[in-house]
Formats: structure tokens, C-alpha cells, sequence
């Protein structure tokens, strides 16, 4: 079984086909979709008219949930910017989304931990700035999961860890912005360096689940002026560079 794991488009249209069509010519067996698809500075909508005929195995993130909260004078940016974006049926589709999945018995699906959308499972925040976490911590965040492949997104982050021979956790990165900033639980900087859309390629062996990370390249200049336009500079500087 081959397994494209894709999360955190954020409206990103352009790097998304670039992504579907890498995959496509890998010959995978399912795409599978770890949320924050829509938010942003790009194109929401038309990002979900993609999406939404593909009837990819898809789950929620935190912006997923924060959009359908509704009340737009208490969403940050990209939210408000995505929901007056979206038409009711693309608000239903997010709503039927469901928050974790199980894609087969030993394979789930969550956007930060099993536990909640907002916390960071491969990388720990600290006020000195965001190292990758330890054994421990993320063998802590996994709450026995009874899996031998967790698939997570949030951080946009590339990064993996086997927790000894019974499970691989895999963080896919983003496919639509190499870089943020934020500031809880304390400051910090999450940055790909480079603007390549990103996604990974899992899959089953006799010996267990081996990832291959993939960086591809797509119009990323465009799409920075789309978000300069919309008068986003962070994500100008994001989508050109991959550094904030």
C-alpha cells in the first residue's frame, strides 16, 4: 500500500495540482488530506471546488474548526478571509469532515496529536524557540494509539520518528506555505526554507512503513503576488522564499 499524505494546502490552488499531479505519477493508492485546507490568502474557494469531486479521505484541522465557529470579528486573518470566500456547500463539506480517522485498522489520521488540532506532535515549543521533540514526548502525545502509522500536519513541518518497531509517525509538511510565525505557547518560527510545495509518500513493506519526503516544484512567484495583492506581505515573503 502507497499512501500520499498531503496537509495544510491553505487555499494554496496552484501548489495543490502540482502536489496531485507528483502523486498521480507515483502511482499511489490513496491521497489522503490532514487539514487547514482552505485558509489563507489565496483561493479558498476554488481550492475546495478542486478538492471536492476527489472525495479524498479528508479530516479537519484547527481552521476547519475555527471557519466553522462562524462569528468572522473573532477569526484571525486567513479564516476571514476563507469564509468570505466559501458558498454554504463548501462550509457543509468542512462540517462533515471528521476531526481524526482511521484509514485502516493501524493507520490514523489526525491534524496536530490524536488528543487535539492545535498541539505539535514531531516538534516542541519552549520560550528559548521550537526544537524537535523527544522520544518520550512524542511517545507521550500518542496516547496509544494502537497504530503502526500515525499521519499528522499543523507545523508544516517534514519530519518522521518511529517509535521503536510498532508505529511511524510521519508529518507531511505543507503543500501551500513553507513558513509561519506564531506566538503561542511562546514565540516562534516554523520555516521550510525553501518554497517547494511538500508532501510524503508512505508505504507498507514486509518490513513495516518507509517514507519518502517529497519537494516539488510549482508557480510560486504567482502565487506570492496573488498574496501581496490581497495585502498578506507575511505570506508574500512565506510563499517566494519559504523563510519568514
Amino acid at each position: 500500500m502507497k499512501i500520499a499524505a498531503l496537509s495544510d494546502i491553505h487555499g494554496n490552488l496552484a501548489a495543490l495540482d502540482a502536489v496531485l499531479n507528483d502523486a498521480h505519477q507515483h502511482n499511489v493508492d490513496v491521497i489522503v488530506n490532514l487539514g487547514d485546507i482552505l485558509s489563507g490568502a489565496l483561493y479558498p474557494s476554488q481550492t475546495a471546488d478542486r478538492l471536492m469531486p476527489l472525495g479524498l479521505p479528508t479530516i479537519k484541522g484547527n481552521h476547519e474548526r475555527q471557519l466553522l465557529a462562524g462569528d468572522r470579528s473573532r477569526m484571525g486573518l486567513s479564516d476571514r478571509f476563507a469564509h468570505r470566500a466559501l458558498r454554504d456547500d463548501q462550509l457543509a463539506w468542512i462540517r462533515d469532515m471528521p476531526t481524526t480517522l482511521r484509514l485502516a485498522e493501524d493507520i490514523l489520521l489526525v491534524h496536530g496529536t490524536p488528543e487535539s488540532d492545535l498541539f505539535y506532535f514531531l516538534e516542541t515549543v519552549t520560550e528559548h524557540g521550537c526544537r524537535p521533540a523527544t522520544f518520550d514526548e512524542v511517545e507521550s502525545r500518542a496516547c496509544d494509539a494502537n497504530a503502526t502509522l500515525i499521519l499528522c500536519g499543523h507545523t508544516h513541518l517534514q519530519r518522521s520518528m518511529r517509535l521503536d518497531q510498532r508505529c511511524l509517525i510521519v508529518n507531511p509538511g505543507s503543500v501551500g506555505l513553507q513558513a509561519y510565525e506564531d506566538s503561542l505557547p511562546f514565540p516562534h518560527r516554523m520555516e521550510m526554507g525553501s518554497p517547494h510545495a511538500r508532501y510524503a509518500l508512505v508505504t507498507r513493506t514486509l518490513a513495516g512503513w518507509d517514507v519518502e519526503f517529497r519537494a516539488v516544484e510549482y508557480y510560486w512567484h504567482e502565487a506570492a503576488n496573488v498574496a501581496a495583492r490581497n495585502r498578506r506581505p507575511e505570506w508574500e515573503k512565506a510563499l517566494r522564499t519559504g523563510h519568514c
